[in-house]
């Protein structure tokens, strides 16, 4: 299916009127660069689940739709928002693996971890990435934002950009400084 852009913002504007069909036909227009997204959060999971990103985006779509109040400007502020509820539902999960593990509850999460692939060394790197990103939002929360869409989004500059309304070459300065800053967090001491 062809990805045409008025049509995304227009069922996105459809969406902020209150329609909730309206997420259903947006959907298949987006689904191809949520799986994407999905895969680039997953990437450096174990290989032979083919179910990985299918299931993040689902569980994505289901936390989407579930928003009443969603005031969407377009489809890069949509991908934003995208990358931002897969982020936190892969940090949600690294945090209940990390309690169960410790025993912290009876929670059974084998079936999670065969659909998503996460590995014991996967789920520490998320949280410590996690853990400076929510750092950086204290000192500057658009840099957080830069990352974010960047390391955990896959986006471009450019889409980051459209994103957050600002010039590429902003987010290219923002993103290099932001860089800099996460691995000298990550190297103090916590693993890279």
């Amino acid at each position: 299916m062809s990805d045409s852009r008025g049509e995304v913002t227009l069922l996105l504007a459809e969406l902020k009127l209150g329609r909730k069909d309206a997420l259903a036909q947006l959907l298949p227009l987006i689904y191809k660069e949520l799986r994407q997204l999905a895969g680039h959060y997953l990437r450096d999971e174990r290989i032979g689940h083919t179910l990985q990103p299918t299931a993040l985006v689902h569980e994505a779509y289901l936390r989407l739709a579930g928003q009443d109040r969603a005031d969407w400007q377009n489809r890069a502020q949509f991908m934003g928002v995208s990358a931002q509820i897969m982020r936190r539902i892969l940090v949600d999960y690294a945090r209940e693996r990390v309690a169960a593990k410790r025993g912290g509850g009876a929670v059974r999460i084998d079936e999670r971890d065969r659909l998503l692939g996460t590995t014991p060394q996967k789920t520490e790197e998320l949280l410590a990435v996690d853990e400076a990103l929510d750092r950086l939002s204290e000192l500057d929360a658009q840099l957080a934002r830069i990352v974010e869409m960047r390391y955990f989004g896959g986006m471009s500059v450019e889409e980051a950009a459209e994103a957050l309304g600002i010039s590429a070459r902003t987010v290219r300065r923002h993103w290099a400084m932001a860089r800099a800053w996460l691995r000298s967090e990550l190297s103090e001491g916590r693993p890279q």
